[in-house]
Order: C-alpha cells, then sequence, then structure tokens
C-alpha cells in the first residue's frame, strides 16, 4: 500500500499539524492532485518515485517529499523541515474511540504495507520519546523507520525480527 497522500480519490479530512487543525479537501486525477487547505487552493502534479518519497510540482518547482507512516500519523519531510501530521477523517469520528488514538492511551505501531522485520530498536519496557524509532521494515526493497507517535514506554512489541508482517499488522504498542 502506499501512502494515502496520493491514492485518495476525493477526500475530506482534517490534518493535526502540531497545535492547527487544517480543514483539507483532496481530489485527484491521475497524477494531477487539487488540493484545498482551509481557503487556499494548491495544484499539483505529484509522483511517488520510490516507496515514501515524493516528487510534487507546483507553480514550476519540484519539492521532494519524504513520508514516514508512524502508527497512526506521518512524519513529513520537506525542505529539510520535518512535520508530525496525523489525518482525521471526519466520517468515521463517531461518539466512540477506538482504542488506537493516542492522547493519554495506547499508541499502536503499524505496518502500512506488508514486509519484513529486519530490527527491533526498542525492547518491552523501555521508555521513548515523540520521533523516537520503534523498529525497521524492510517493504519494496526499502527499509522504513517506524517512529513513535508519542512519548510513554513501549508496554509491548508483537513481532520479532525475521518475521514478516502484513499491511495494517500492530507491530507494537506505546503507553
Amino acid at each position: 500500500m502506499t501512502c494515502g497522500l496520493l491514492i485518495l480519490l476525493t477526500m475530506k479530512l482534517q490534518a493535526q499539524v502540531g497545535d492547527e487543525t487544517p480543514q483539507l479537501e483532496i481530489n485527484r486525477d491521475g497524477n494531477r492532485v487539487f488540493a484545498k487547505v482551509d481557503d487556499r487552493d494548491y495544484e499539483l502534479d505529484a509522483s511517488e518515485v520510490e516507496p515514501n518519497v515524493f516528487l510534487l510540482k507546483h507553480k514550476g518547482k519540484v519539492h521532494e517529499v519524504y513520508v514516514s507512516p508512524t502508527g497512526g500519523s506521518y512524519q513529513v519531510s520537506i525542505g529539510g523541515k520535518d512535520i508530525d501530521v496525523r489525518l482525521i477523517d471526519p466520517k468515521r469520528l463517531r461518539g466512540t474511540g477506538s482504542g488506537t488514538e493516542h492522547g493519554d492511551g495506547n499508541a499502536d505501531i503499524r505496518t502500512m504495507m506488508p514486509g519484513k522485520v529486519v530490527r527491533l530498536i526498542v525492547n518491552t519496557g523501555d521508555s521513548i520519546e515523540k520521533g523516537d524509532g520503534v523498529l525497521v521494515v524492510e517493504a519494496m526493497k526499502m527499509q522504513n523507520e517506524l517512529k513513535s507517535p508519542k512519548a510513554g514506554t513501549v508496554r509491548e512489541i508483537r513481532v520479532a525480527e525475521g518475521e514478516t508482517v502484513a499491511a495494517g499488522d500492530v507491530l507494537a504498542v506505546i503507553e
């Protein structure tokens, strides 16, 4: 599975970026992406050149963007800046929580595509900070370090090095 940024056909979302939660509307037609962020409109040519590596062309400038899935959010690197982004689908916000939201609860570290666990960086019981590496999964000949979306304690590691995992599997739990 590729990053959700380019597989959306038409989607209305909220993005949590730091303390801000802009409204997003994304429409895709082939490599053309039409995005509305709050009241600003963008028209982009987008291509995924490698898993989680995108080239975005906007107004004649090309921007290389790295997207690393980290649990329920993404770490986006563009122009030397790292930005933590959490996408929220308002249609999924109902009165009950799923238990996977992290706020003061647990954060599940999930893989976004099938692959093989090549390295465990932490152990059960370790204290970690937001953004610390938890484990490395190799998918499509690329190694992706999955990072913690919050500071806390590693409550559970559900995989071992060398194990094959499916897209969406919970690999670790941070409390």
